[in-house]
């Protein structure tokens, strides 16, 4: 599919066609978890990333046993495709997939485009909710080589790793500490990490949310200076928008030295004593 690196995507028919498919899993992760209940694809399991994915009181990952029982309990195993969809172009889809390969799980595909592609096309959906029988899901330890943590950033600002910020250019340049209507889940300070580019996760999606081509996204990154070869940190606000850009450059564009910073600016732009930059660096 538009020679991608890696076969992790697949198309909307694709799904409709599998909708009976007892090796599969569809499942749902949205920005608003509400929408599952207004309508959702049929079959789809419904994950509310804060309630499901989240420790609410670290505000870290749930560790792997965790992980493996709220998969398993949902009816989904090891032996199951997940795949993953979602709103705001399938952000926390991304970051769910992303979160499956941290904990050791390779069969998961991403829909390429998010939930509102499904129903604008007419589609079917549903608002039941779908039950299965508990089966046994086994999370593996988390890979770092695919997840950075905060001392990783800082070491990152003195060697090679490029680091791509990928929030708005109003939060980048420090304008806006957290995107409109999130106000009260911003960092103490505004601004971004000293060096980092600015790629915004948008730029790498069509109008519907669908991905662009291998070459455009090449292109896009390259000329922001990320390149082949080259160790990558992503980060945005909490992780879920950078989850996305991970995708790209990890998956489709088959970069194998990125890193997902999901502390990334609640955690830096809280931290005592870290450089941080204002400023479109233009």
């Amino acid at each position: 599919m538009a020679g991608y690196a890696k076969d992790v995507l697949v198309d909307t028919q694709w799904v409709e066609d599998h909708l009976e498919d007892p090796a599969v899993r569809i499942v749902e992760v949205d920005e608003n978890p509400a929408l599952y209940a207004d309508a959702h694809i049929p079959g789809a399991i419904g994950f509310d990333w804060r309630k499901d994915l989240q420790d609410p009181v670290r505000r870290d990952f749930l560790d792997a046993r965790a992980f493996g029982e709220l998969f398993g309990s949902r009816g989904i195993s090891n032996d199951h495709t997940i795949v993953l969809y979602g709103d705001r172009n399938n952000w926390f889809a991304a970051y769910t997939y992303w979160y499956l390969k941290y904990y050791g799980h390779d069969a998961v595909k991403l829909v390429n485009g998010p939930r509102e592609k499904w129903i604008a096309e007419g589609r079917p959906t549903s608002t039941d909710v779908p039950r299965h029988d508990a089966e046994t899901f086994t999370a593996q330890d988390g890979d770092a080589a695919i997840r950075a943590l905060r001392e990783e950033v800082l070491a990152a600002l003195d060697g090679g790793t490029r680091l791509v910020d990928v929030r708005s250019p109003q939060e980048y340049s420090g304008e806006l500490i957290a995107m409109p209507g999130y106000e009260q889940e911003g960092a103490q300070r505004g601004g971004h990490i000293p060096g980092a580019a600015s790629v915004p996760w948008a730029q790498a999606v069509r109008e519907d949310g669908t991905f662009k081509s291998a070459d455009e996204l090449a292109e896009l990154y390259g000329s922001k200076g990320v390149t082949n070869g080259a160790d990558i940190i992503a980060y945005c606000r909490i992780g879920e928008r950078s989850a996305h850009t991970w995708f790209v450059l990890h998956e489709l564009l088959g970069r194998d030295r990125v890193k997902n910073y999901d502390g990334s600016w609640t955690e830096w732009g809280n931290l005592v004593n870290v450089p941080i930059e204002k400023g479109s660096g233009s």
